[in-house]
């Protein structure tokens, strides 16, 4: 059966507001809870970004579900790190953590002053981190010279289940790719036909069988007017093709080009209603193509009345 799940966006609310967040979110019903894990914001209008993994040991402790986070190793992040630190949360919380990883972007990634790679190194870089944390999981002693650099790194504090590696994609490509060495994939609320062919690449490149996370962005609020507005105020810095989400550099950027947005050009990137039984129809579909694990990342900033609708109206009809 589907589970569903919270997003908690760092880049919107302060962390200790995302935790009142997360526990009206379990009080409400929802099963799971998801992260980001940004530097920068992706907008000024935004204006936040707390440090994802000092939260998620306060919220896991907090609300007892099942979380994951996506992060991106290989520059800001050393995969060593990356891998004790889900190492620790695993341990803590057993079965109770997944990590997403993807190959970043520039936004977040550059601050540390290194060249930003183009995207098949990027993918490259990716594996090699995903390879590198299994071992560290394994408990093996790893020194790896490649596009990243270990010696002789060996983790102590080990869960006795590792967490599972989710891959992320946004295209048909990177999906079909990352199939053969991820344990699940993780996509975005595409319209319909699109999320389909990320669905039938993810199969036909070795995922069949592997489970299938999906991360929705929605707009609900009380009318439809107010719904599309909060889209457009926040959201709008978002909907762009993923080569310019990766290569820009800063909110400043994403904001001066998401000046040229319409605010009905929202509709095509974020399911905007203020109707619980349109936003049910609309996740039926993709219960159908087969998400397994489905987070709703209300993007508005009005949070508590979508959690507490949602929880009485959408889920029950969902998962019952």
């Amino acid at each position: 059966m589907v589970k569903f799940g919270y997003h908690c966006s760092h880049e919107q609310f302060k962390p200790s507001t995302l935790l009142q967040y997360a526990q009206a979110a379990y009080s409400a019903g929802f099963q799971q809870i998801s992260c980001s894990d940004h530097f920068h914001p992706w907008s000024d209008r935004q204006g936040e970004s707390g440090y994802a993994w000092s939260w998620l040991g306060a919220a896991m402790q907090a609300v007892p579900l099942t979380f994951g986070v996506v992060c991106a190793p290989g520059q800001r992040y050393h995969p060593a790190i990356i891998a004790q630190a889900a190492a620790t949360l695993a341990e803590m919380f057993p079965e109770r953590f997944w990590l997403a990883l993807g190959s970043g972007q520039a936004l977040n990634e550059k601050i540390t002053g290194d060249r930003w790679p183009a995207k098949d190194k990027r993918n490259a870089r990716l594996q090699e981190c995903a390879e590198i944390m299994r071992a560290l999981w394994r408990g093996e002693t790893v020194t790896h010279y490649g596009l990243v650099r270990v010696e002789e790194a060996k983790l102590y504090t080990r869960a006795q289940v590792p967490p599972k590696i989710i891959g992320a994609a946004i295209t048909p490509q990177t999906a079909e790719w990352l199939a053969g060495w991820a344990d699940g994939m993780i996509t975005i609320s595409h319209p319909h036909d699109k999320l389909k062919e990320v669905v039938e690449a993810f199969r036909r490149g070795g995922g069949a069988g592997k489970p299938m996370y999906l991360k929705v962005q929605l707009s609900y609020a009380a009318d439809e007017a107010t719904a599309l507005e909060g889209a457009y105020d926040q959201w709008r810095t978002n909907i762009f093709p993923s080569p310019v989400l990766s290569d820009l550099r800063s909110p400043q950027q994403f904001d001066a080009i998401a000046n040229f947005v319409k605010p009905e050009k929202m509709y095509e990137y974020v399911r905007i209603s203020p109707d619980p039984q349109q936003h049910i129809e609309w996740l039926q579909k993709d219960i159908d193509l087969g998400f397994e694990e489905i987070t709703l990342h209300n993007v508005n900033r009005e949070q508590q009345g979508f959690i507490e609708d949602f929880g009485e109206k959408v889920l029950p009809a969902l998962t019952s």
